[in-house]
């Protein structure tokens, strides 16, 4: 065995022994047992002996002198073979072969040499943790049967670099398999079933069913081929969903375990909490329900499951599952000819510039606005240029294009930035669609059977936008947050979502009869036939009730006691407009300013800005408008304003503080929104007030130019009720402003004390929580002190559900999303004062969201 001990050079002299091969550790952190991984693949040593890194590092570097062998399609494990041949797999995480990339930055290749200690893969350790279960790092010996390895002592903190492990050669191996040639070939073909192909784990179960016979196993792929019993081998043969993998097992046993690796490869996706492997889940009709929560299972058909997710878009539905994946494109990176490469691309940009202007025009609201954000980055001068730049370096024009997106997606999420994370998303929709057209893939609608409910770990909006949205029930997604585009768009169709719901989202087989409760989150796959039929019953009866209410949906909103409530709509630009007013929104309690402000290097003018403001109000027609003020900072980046870096942004300059900060663009903001005719129609909206001087301040600078403009009247000054503080203070507040509108979703997070972009914490992030709800009621009441009216803008207010308590703790005005207007409207009118009143002092005495929800969906079952 070749010697790889530490020395000057990197390589090493033997510590004691010239048959011994010293294991570094390639990440620091915490250093434990195999057996404490939480996935049987790898605490089982199914895969091989091994130990595991909890990291406190964020790039894995070579532990040895070596070759890499293989390195996972999705960045997130490689192996390196040593010069002896010892094989080890370093695998980044648990389930992140389902994170397809996203998040890992490799700075190696297959067949590169290293030397230990060279970086192998960076991860983003703050992004990815977020997404997944897990982000111990299992480090595998994976051919055993040739060496063995020992790990001195465990549960200790270790540095990258130090010594954790030795490995050495056994003598020569016992062939296990020494009558294998008997016997004829037994030949089966199989689709992989698997959305994530031959990974770690199913590699591993592959390899433990061939070593349980006796029979020699080869699995082919096109003109490569590896054997079964190898899991580095399994992997290089790059298999990936749905490839056809031709099995050949030859020996007496061979049949049996030649289908035995065929049930593992067309089952669904192989998980961390499985059974043995002498009983394959395709064998068995069910499924331990004492099975661990955290990991997707196994499902095959007719298994009943619950999956619990964040509610994006509220609403019943009943259907059937079909699974959505996103492909993935085969590029070369050689060029041809460089000004060839140049001119395809050239062409690629133009038809697909193309093609979203005329997906634009038939488009309205959210989805335009989408897709026009879209259309500027097909165009974005920075990207061109750094494609053409790798083009004539020699590079392809399709490797080109992909690789500037991708160092683009890289430096977002690399930000820390949830939300700025989410709109990565759109930067690969573009990045696909140019992809498709350079390698004249044509993009297929699916086809879908009638009330489909889409299971995907995300949805682009492009595949949104394919959607014929007739057939489509709901949509459930594995990795979606609720601020996602896809959310966006699935709430301002009406269409039911749950997002963040985890990967067993993916591992729902077609066809299974679905259950979507998205007004309490949840999923239930295969319910008892009664279940589903009194749902199908009430999403009929819905359908029907919709339709009946969007009739109605134009006549202003009255109680049944005759007392008026507001309903008006949240806006995020001119684009929304028509599509509220359609839906019955008798004006805007919200216009979210920051649509002329985001992804710009310079703020708009404020000549834009009154454009923009004016075309509006003149889509409302009279009715009445509220203009919200920047609310940037924290989850919304505004580079131009040069705010400082924070260790917590949320409690930082955002919202008013940072237009405080900067007043000039507060001022430009406010003379624009002056400027707005006829005067009077407009209102200023002040987010993130916490103090009296807080108002206190923004109202002078409104007043200074009102004067300057030479305006004699006055403009109503609202402010936002976000922060706990301005509920508590709410009766001084009301003093001075003229109303007060009350925004549930930074209400929540500051009341419960949960970041409301984390992903890990968002079901627990619940507006309908009794605290909130007080919350609100002390904003109400010290409204009503001064003869103030008080309004909901955030998520609450959108769930027709949620207007009876709402409305009972003194709510007059519902800002909502469009496609819920309707049956808010409809609600309302079947309430009155003292109903409601008594609602509310109940959901107060709850003692939680869930309960306050349940007592409402009991109370009105049909809503």
């Amino acid at each position: 065995m070749v010697d790889h001990s530490k020395n000057a050079s990197g390589g090493g002299k033997s510590l004691d022994a010239k048959d011994r091969l010293y294991l570094r550790a390639p990440i620091g952190g915490w250093l434990g047992s195999i057996a404490d991984v939480p996935d049987p693949v790898f605490s089982g040593r199914i895969l091989g002996d091994g130990f595991a890194i909890d990291p406190i590092d964020a790039t894995l570097r070579a532990p040895f002198d070596g070759v890499v062998t293989s390195l996972h399609r999705a960045h997130h494990a490689v192996t390196l073979r040593a010069d002896d041949g010892a094989e080890v797999l370093m695998h980044i995480g648990l389930d992140t072969v389902a994170l397809k990339g996203d998040g890992f930055t490799p700075h190696v290749a297959e067949g590169d040499r290293v030397k230990a200690g060279d970086p192998l893969i960076s991860f983003d350790m703050d992004v990815i943790s977020q997404l997944v279960r897990s982000l111990v790092v299992p480090v595998v010996l994976t051919n055993g049967e040739r060496f063995t390895l020992s790990v001195p002592a465990v549960d200790r903190e270790i540095a990258s670099g130090d010594d954790v492990a030795v490995i050495e050669a056994k003598g020569e191996a016992v062939a296990s398999q020494a009558n294998a040639s008997d016997g004829e070939v037994i030949v089966v073909k199989v689709r992989i079933a698997d959305p994530h192909g031959i990974h770690a784990r199913p590699a591993g179960l592959i390899a433990e069913a061939a070593k349980s016979g006796s029979a020699e196993v080869i699995i082919r792929l096109g003109d490569r081929k590896a054997s079964a019993a190898s899991p580095v081998g399994l992997m290089l043969l790059g298999a990936q969903h749905n490839d056809e993998l031709t099995i050949e097992a030859k020996g007496a046993d061979g049949a049996e375990v030649a289908n035995r690796i065929a049930a593992l490869l067309g089952g669904p996706e192989v998980p961390a909490a499985t059974v043995p492997i002498s009983a394959p889940k395709a064998a068995s009709p069910e499924v331990d329900s004492s099975a661990a929560t955290e990991a997707p299972e196994l499902w095959g058909p007719g298994v009943a499951k619950t999956i619990e997710g964040t509610t994006a878009s509220p609403g019943l539905a009943a259907g059937v599952s079909v699974r959505i994946t996103s492909e993935d494109f085969e590029v070369s990176e050689a060029g041809a000819d460089v000004e060839q490469e140049i001119k395809e691309l050239r062409a690629a940009l133009k038809t697909a510039a193309a093609d979203l202007g005329a997906k634009i025009a038939e488009s309205k609201g959210q989805q335009a606005e989408i897709l026009t954000a879209h259309l500027s980055f097909v165009e974005d001068p920075d990207l061109r240029d750094a494609a053409w730049t790798m083009i004539r370096d020699g590079k392809s024009a399709a490797y080109a294009w992909k690789t500037a997106i991708d160092r683009q997606v890289a430096a977002l999420r690399k930000l820390g930035n949830p939300v700025l994370a989410e709109r990565a998303i759109d930067l690969e929709d573009v990045r696909r669609r140019v992809l498709a057209i350079l390698l004249g893939v044509s993009g297929s609608a699916t086809v879908l059977p009638d009330d489909a409910v889409i299971f995907a770990a995300d949805l682009l909006p492009s595949q949104f936008a394919d959607l014929d949205l007739t057939k489509v029930a709901g949509i459930v997604l594995a990795y979606a947050g609720p601020t996602a585009h896809v959310s966006i768009l699935a709430a301002s169709k009406g269409i039911p979502a749950v997002v963040a719901a985890g990967v067993g989202v993916l591992c729902v087989p077609d066809g299974q009869p679905v259950v979507l409760d998205a007004d309490q989150a949840a999923v239930r796959i295969n319910p008892p036939a009664d279940e589903l039929a009194d749902v199908r019953a009430a999403v009929v009866r819905r359908r029907e009730r919709l339709a009946a209410n969007r009739a109605a949906t134009q006549d202003d909103c009255y109680m049944a006691d005759g007392r008026r409530i507001e309903v008006v709509a949240n806006l995020g630009g001119p684009a929304d407009v028509a599509v509220a007013l359609e839906s019955g929104a008798e004006g805007c309690g919200l216009m979210r300013s920051e649509f002329l402000f985001l992804n710009r290097t310079s703020a708009p003018s404020e000549d834009e800005q009154y454009a923009q403001y004016q075309a509006i109000a003149d889509g409302l027609k009279g009715r009445p408008l509220i203009i919200r003020t920047l609310d940037a900072g924290a989850d919304k980046d505004v580079p131009y304003a040069n705010l400082p870096k924070e260790d917590n942004p949320a409690l930082g300059l955002r919202g008013v503080r940072m237009s405080l900060w900067q007043p000039e663009l507060l001022r430009t903001q406010i003379r624009a929104i002056l400027r707005v005719k006829p005067y009077g129609q407009t209102k200023i909206l002040l987010p993130m007030i916490a103090t009296l001087a807080d108002l206190r301040e923004v109202r002078k600078v409104i007043d200074e130019e009102i004067k300057a403009l030479g305006r004699t009247a006055p403009i109503e000054v609202g402010i936002m009720v976000e922060v706990p503080s301005a509920a508590l203070i709410s009766r001084m507040l009301a003093a001075e402003a003229d109303f007060l509108s009350v925004g549930t979703n930074d209400l929540a997070q500051y009341a419960l004390a949960i970041d409301r972009v984390n992903p890990r914490l968002a079901k627990q992030l619940d507006p309908f929580h009794p605290a909130v709800l007080r919350l609100i009621q002390l904003a109400a009441e010290g409204a009503k002190a001064h003869g103030r009216w008080v309004g909901v803008c955030g998520s609450l207010a959108s769930f027709p559900l949620a207007a009876p308590v709402l409305i009972g703790l003194g709510v007059t005005e519902l800002s909502a999303t469009a496609g819920s207007i309707a049956e808010i409207k409809a609600m309302v009118r079947t309430l009155d004062m003292t109903k409601c009143k008594a609602v509310a002092e109940a959901a107060l005495a709850l003692e939680s969201g869930e309960a306050v929800r349940r007592m409402l969906a009991q109370s009105w079952p049909e809503a």
